[in-house]
Formats: structure tokens, C-alpha cells, sequence
């Protein structure tokens, strides 16, 4: 019988072998050790449902580059071999990668699926508003194309879903820049920005922010007309709203100009 010391250095060894031996074993997959391709597509198709992402990746690869255009498993393979890189948290490879099924195989019934997969990996790039939106927008172009594309796809309003947010994160973005101005006392500057977020996100939480805002910045610069313009907007969208009551108490009721009906002759 093995004393209690032995038992336990031969423990220890094995757990500190372990990672050693499953490091060699992962090592020793070799997309070239399968001899056809229909082979290389069963195990590769194994290894990603078994959530082995580096050698999934591997045997799509492979597979991309020896099966013919027209295989009708291509469009399948391009599709997973991007999953397979979203998996990874490799974002920008998932997305032109879901990019290329979409523009190789535009009526494959994984066209559709693609552009929306791509969008998500694209506005996963831009983790918050503050952020340099430029993966946003790519995002916010995908999704539109998809609704643009593909008008009837079963991913439509997850797709909206999606354009919605994006709009929200843009808005906020907008309006933080304003604000950045404004506590710098650049009232007219912040201007720019708050209209901004109030014509191109209407539809926003950000919006009545936005307006509120802009009633502030113009007392500051003191134009009246503008203030009564846009309390009254304010009225009119947001009635019994508590912060627009307070704002704009006192401030003179006045149809804002876009609402004013054109006097028929």
C-alpha cells in the first residue's frame, strides 16, 4: 500500500502533466491528416460542435480553399467558420467573414442570417457610446442593408432591434458632446450637437434630453424666439411632462415652427 506522500507527489505530477498532454494532443490534430475532403468536413463539423474553436477554424479554412465555388457546402462552411471566429471573441475576422457568405451566396437561405451575424459583430467592436463609433456605423450600415436586401427576412425586426439601439448609442453620444461644450460655457457650440441629436434621433430617450437642453443653452445666449420655439415643441411632444412644466414655465405658449399650418388661400 502506497503511503500518503507518494500518493500525493504522483498527483501532483499527473495534474502538472496534464495541461502538457492535452497541449500535445490538440497539437497533433492536422487538417492534412484527414485523406478526403468529405472527411475533413465530417471532423471539422465534430470538432465545432464540440466547441474546439482553433481546430473548427483550421478545418473551415482548409475546406474554404479546396471545395469548389458551387459546392453546396460552402455557403455552410464560410457560416461556421465565421461562428467559429465570433466564438473566439475574433470580431473583425467573424464579420468579414459572415460579410463573404452574403456577397458569394446572396440567395442562400444563409444570406440573410449572415448580414444580420456580421452586424453583431461589428457593434460588438463598439463596446460604448464614448467609444469611436466607426464599428457603429458599420454595424448600423449592415443591419440596414439587410432590411434593405432581404425585406421579408424572419431576422427583420431583430434586426430593427438592433438599429434602434445603434440610434440610442449615436444619440448619446451626440448629446455628450453637447454637454462637453456646454460646461465649457460654448453654448452655441453645444447647439450643433443637441440639434443634432433631436432631428437625426427623434424617436431616442436622448431626444427630450436633447431639447431640454437646448432650451438651457439658449437662455444662456438669450434668444427668446428660439426658447419659445422650443418649449412649445416640448409641450407638444412631451404634455405633462414634469421637467418640461419646469423649464418652460413662463415661457409663452407658441405653435412651434414646423407645426404651423400653411393658410390656404
Amino acid at each position: 500500500m502506497l503511503s500518503r506522500r507518494p500518493v500525493r507527489l504522483i498527483t501532483l505530477f499527473l495534474l502538472a502533466i496534464a495541461p502538457l498532454a492535452l497541449s500535445a494532443c490538440a497539437k497533433g490534430w492536422k487538417v492534412s491528416q484527414f485523406p478526403t475532403t468529405d472527411a475533413l468536413y465530417a471532423e471539422t463539423m465534430r470538432q465545432f460542435r464540440a466547441r474546439k474553436w482553433d481546430r473548427a477554424i483550421a478545418g473551415f479554412e482548409r475546406l474554404s480553399q479546396t471545395l469548389p465555388a458551387r459546392d453546396p457546402r460552402m455557403p455552410v462552411v464560410l457560416f461556421h467558420l465565421a461562428q467559429s471566429h465570433e466564438r473566439k471573441g475574433e470580431h473583425i475576422l467573424a464579420a468579414t467573414t459572415f460579410t463573404r457568405v452574403s456577397e458569394s451566396f446572396p440567395d442562400d437561405t444563409l444570406a440573410d442570417d449572415a448580414i444580420y451575424q456580421a452586424g453583431r459583430s461589428y457593434s460588438r467592436l463598439w463596446r460604448k457610446p464614448s467609444l469611436d463609433p466607426t464599428y457603429g456605423e458599420t454595424a448600423l450600415n449592415t443591419f440596414q442593408t439587410l432590411l434593405s436586401i432581404y425585406p421579408n427576412s424572419d431576422l427583420r425586426d431583430d434586426a430593427q432591434q438592433q438599429i434602434d439601439k445603434l440610434h440610442e448609442w449615436f444619440a448619446e453620444k451626440a448629446f455628450e458632446n453637447g454637454m462637453h461644450y456646454y460646461r465649457r460655457k460654448a453654448y452655441e457650440s453645444s447647439l450643433i450637437y443637441f440639434n443634432d441629436v433631436v432631428q437625426q434621433y427623434p424617436q431616442t430617450p436622448t431626444a427630450k434630453d436633447a431639447m431640454l437642453q437646448l432650451v438651457r443653452a439658449y437662455r444662456r445666449i438669450n434668444y427668446q424666439a428660439e426658447i419659445r420655439e422650443t418649449c412649445g415643441e416640448l409641450r407638444q411632444k412631451y404634455p405633462n411632462d414634469g421637467d418640461v412644466n419646469e423649464l418652460c414655465s413662463g415661457v409663452p405658449s407658441e405653435t412651434p415652427k414646423s407645426t404651423v399650418a400653411t393658410p390656404t388661400p
